[in-house]
C-alpha cells in the first residue's frame, strides 16, 4: 500500500484543473486571516492612545476602518463559502466520473466479490467526504497557520518573552494530536466497512422486497438488518469514544493556553512590563490564536474522514482495468466460426478457485445454430461467458475466425455478438431507450422494426406513452414476457453476427413462449447461434445439440440422433415431457 505522502500527492494533482478557483479561495483566506490580525491592534490603540488624549477624530476614523475591514471580510467569506464548495463539488465530479469509467472496465470477477451497495457507498459516502475535506482543509489549515504565524508576530512586538511562553504551549498540542491520529484513522475506516456493508444489505432488501413478502420473510430481513445496523452501532460508538478522547484532550490544553495567557500576561502587567492596552490586545491575539487552534483540531475529524474516504477510493482506482492489448486486433466484422480448444476455467473469488469446464473443446460454424442442454452445473452459462470474453480462461484457446479472442479488441468482439439471457436487464428509462441500447444510432423507424420483429411493437402502441413509456428499475413495470421482448428487440437492432441466447424462454409461460419463439428463430437466422436451453422443445431445429454434464461433453449430434442413442439427453427430454403432461 502506498504510503501517506502517495495519497498526499495523488490526492493534489486534482486541484489542478481548477486551480484558478483554488488560487482565489487561498487568496482570500489570506487576507481574511490579515484582517483579523487588525482588530486586536486598533484596540489597543483605542485603549492607549485615542481615548486617554480623547482624539475624537483618530477614534471615529479607527471605528470606520473596522466597520470597512468587516464589509470586506463578509464579501471574501461569502466567496470561500460559494466558490471554496465549488472547487470541492467539482472535484468530487472528477472523481466520480473517473470512478465511474475505471469500474466500466473492471473485471467482472470485481463485481462477483463485491457487494453492489458496497460501491455505492464509495460512490456517494466516500466522495462527499472527499469534497469537504478538499475545500475546507486547504482553506482552513492555510488560514489557521497565517493566523497563528501573523499572531505570534503581533505579540512578539508586544513583548517576545511572553509570546514564548504563550507559544511553547502549542507545540504540546500538535505533538498529542499526532499521538492520537492513529487510532481515529483505525476507527473511521471501520465505521466506512459497516456502513458500506449496510449499503449493500439495503439495496439487495428494497431490489428483494417481493420476493421476501412472498415468502413472509420480513421478520428475517429485519432480523438480518438489525445485526447490521447494531454492527454500525457498536463500530460508530468506538468511533465516537476516540473522538471525544481527543477532543477532551485538545480543549483541555486550549483552556489551558487561555489560563496561562492570563496568568503570565497578568504578572507581567503587574510588573509594569507591558501596559492596559497592550495587555488588552494581548487578550485579544490570545483569542485570535486560539480560534485557528481550536479550527485545526475540529477539521481533524475532516481529515479523517476525508482521507479515509480518499484512501478508499485509490483501493478501487488501484484494481487493474481488463487487459487490453494496445495491438489488439480490430476486424471490421467477424463471421462466427467459434472454437474451443482444451479450455478450462473457474471462478476465483476471494478465497478460492471454483472449476467449472476442464478440457473442454467444441467447435461452431458460422451460421450454424448450436445448443448446449443437460443438467444445471455443467457450465452451460459459463460457456457463454468465456465467448464475450467477460472472463480470462485459466488455459486452452478460444478462437473466433482464427482469431484468439485475447488478441482481440475486446469492443470489437462484443460489438459482434448479441446477447439474450433468462434474466434480462432493463435501464430505468424508457421503452425506446432500452431497445436503442443495441445501437443508440439507430432511428425511431428503425427501433420500431426491430421491436416489430420482437413482436412487441402493437403492445408498445398501446400503451398511453408508446416507446416513451417509463420501464422502471430493472424494468419492474413490464411483465416477464415483455420484458424479453424488449430484449429480443434489443439484440434485432444491433444485428450481430454472433448470438448467444443464454435460457432465453426458460422464465416464460407456454403462450408467451410461442409468441416469441418465433421472433427467436427469425433472430437465429444467419447467425451463429448458442443456445441455452432448459425446454428441450426449443432446440429441436438446433444444427447440433450438445450435452453437457459436469464431467464435460457427454453426448452431441442432431435431435434425431441423440433421441436414437437413448442416453441422457433422451432422459431429459422424456422427463420434461411427462412434467408437461402432468401439468
Amino acid at each position: 500500500m502506498k504510503n501517506n505522502k502517495g495519497y498526499l500527492r495523488r490526492f493534489v494533482k486534482y486541484y489542478k484543473p481548477h486551480k484558478k478557483l483554488f488560487i482565489i479561495d487561498m487568496f482570500c483566506a489570506f487576507i481574511i486571516s490579515v484582517f483579523n490580525l487588525v482588530y486586536p491592534y486598533i484596540t489597543k490603540e483605542i485603549i492607549n492612545n485615542y481615548v486617554p488624549n480623547k482624539l475624537l477624530t483618530l477614534l471615529l476614523a479607527g471605528a470606520g476602518f473596522l466597520l470597512g475591514l468587516y464589509v470586506i471580510k463578509a464579501v471574501l467569506n461569502y466567496v470561500l463559502q460559494y466558490w471554496g464548495h465549488l472547487v470541492g463539488v467539482r472535484m468530487q465530479a472528477d472523481m466520480r466520473s473517473q470512478l465511474f469509467n475505471h469500474l466500466q472496465k473492471l473485471p467482472f470477477t470485481y463485481f462477483d466479490n463485491n457487494k453492489t451497495g458496497v460501491i455505492m457507498s464509495r460512490m456517494t459516502n466516500d466522495l462527499f467526504e472527499i469534497s469537504e475535506l478538499a475545500h475546507h482543509g486547504p482553506e482552513d489549515v492555510f488560514l489557521s497557520i497565517v493566523t497563528i504565524l501573523g499572531s505570534f508576530v503581533m505579540l512578539s512586538l508586544i513583548n517576545v518573552y511572553l509570546a514564548l511562553i504563550v507559544f511553547a504551549c502549542i507545540p504540546i498540542i500538535v505533538v498529542v494530536a499526532v499521538l492520537m491520529r492513529n487510532r481515529m484513522l483505525k476507527t473511521f475506516k471501520e465505521v466506512r466497512v459497516v456502513q458500506g456493508e449496510i449499503n449493500a444489505d439495503i439495496e439487495s432488501a428494497v431490489s428483494g422486497m417481493r420476493v421476501s413478502r412472498a415468502y413472509g420473510a420480513e421478520q428475517h430481513e429485519n432480523e438480518k438488518f438489525e445485526k447490521g445496523n447494531a454492527q454500525f452501532v457498536k463500530a460508530k460508538s468506538k468511533q465516537y469514544k476516540v473522538m471525544g478522547e481527543f477532543y477532551s484532550t485538545m480543549i483541555f490544553f486550549l483552556d489551558f493556553l487561555y489560563f496561562a495567557v492570563l496568568i503570565s500576561g497578568g504578572l507581567f502587567f503587574y510588573y509594569d512590563k507591558i501596559d492596559v492596552g497592550e495587555f488588552a490586545a494581548f487578550v485579544l491575539y490570545i483569542t485570535t490564536l486560539i480560534t485557528p487552534v481550536r479550527t485545526l483540531v475540529n477539521i481533524f475529524e475532516q481529515i479523517q474522514e476525508g482521507s479515509t474516504g480518499f484512501k478508499r477510493f485509490c483501493e478501487i482506482m488501484d484494481i487493474p482495468e481488463e487487459e487490453q492489448d494496445e495491438n489488439a486486433l480490430k476486424p471490421e466484422k467477424l463471421n462466427g466460426d467459434i472454437v474451443f480448444d482444451n479450455v478450462s476455467f473457474a471462478y476465483k473469488n476471494d478465497e478460492e478457485a471454483n472449476s467449472v469446464i476442464s478440457g473442454f473443446s467444441m467447435k461452431i460454424s458460422a451460421g450454424r445454430t448450436v445448443a448446449l442442454v443437460g443438467p444445471s452445473g455443467g457450465g452451460k452459462t459459463t460457456i457463454c461467458h468465456l465467448i464475450p470474453r467477460f472472463y480470462e480462461i485459466d488455459s486452452g484457446k478460444i478462437t473466433v475466425d482464427g482469431f484468439d479472442l485475447k488478441e482481440l479488441d475486446r469492443a470489437v468482439l462484443r460489438k459482434n455478438i448479441g446477447i439474450v439471457q433468462q434474466d434480462v436487464f432493463l435501464f430505468n428509462g424508457t421503452i425506446r431507450e432500452n431497445i436503442a441500447y443495441g445501437d443508440f444510432n439507430a432511428t425511431d423507424d428503425e427501433i420500431a422494426e426491430a421491436a416489430k420483429k420482437a413482436n412487441i411493437h402493437d403492445y408498445i402502441l398501446s400503451l398511453p406513452d408508446g416507446y416513451n413509456t417509463n420501464v422502471g428499475e430493472r424494468g419492474v413495470k413490464l411483465s416477464g414476457g415483455q420484458k424479453q421482448r424488449v430484449s429480443i428487440a434489443r439484440a434485432f437492432l444491433k444485428n450481430p453476427p454472433i448470438l448467444i441466447l443464454d435460457e432465453a424462454t426458460s422464465a416464460l409461460d407456454n403462450v408467451t413462449e410461442t409468441l416469441i419463439q418465433s421472433a427467436l428463430s427469425k433472430l437465429s437466422e444467419g447467425r451463429t447461434t448458442l443456445v441455452v436451453a432448459h425446454r428441450l422443445s426449443t432446440v429441436k431445429s438446433a444444427d447440433e445439440i450438445i450435452v453437457i454434464t459436469s464431467e464435460g461433453i457427454k453426448e452431441r449430434g442432431t435431435h434425431d440422433e441423440l433421441m436414437k442413442l437413448n442416453g441422457i439427453y433422451r432422459g431429459l427430454h422424456e422427463h420434461k415431457l411427462s412434467e408437461d403432461t402432468a401439468q
